[in-house]
């Protein structure tokens, strides 16, 4: 049996698979990335692929926490988008 990487969601704090999160980075230039590949070199930080994850974190300030770096609405919208498909 294979095992399974659980990651935890900044937002809803659920211990989730790897595959079922989005990874958003920080990287060393600061600038924040949704991370489709879950290689990209930086800070990393898991959100639940969920609308109300995300407005849970932006609300609580979780993901910016997180990465210790302030995040702007577009960065927010983008990550929206990324969800939605």
């Amino acid at each position: 049996m294979k095992k399974i990487p659980l990651r935890r969601c900044v937002a809803t704090n659920e211990q989730l698979p790897k595959k079922e999160l989005l990874r958003i980075v920080k990287t060393p230039d600061d600038q924040i990335k949704v991370d489709l590949t879950g290689r990209l070199n930086g800070r990393g930080a898991y959100l639940k692929k969920d609308a109300e994850a995300l407005a849970i974190a932006k609300k609580k300030k979780s993901l910016e926490k997180s990465l210790e770096i302030s995040i702007s609405d577009e960065v927010y919208e983008e990550i929206l988008k990324v969800i939605n498909g």
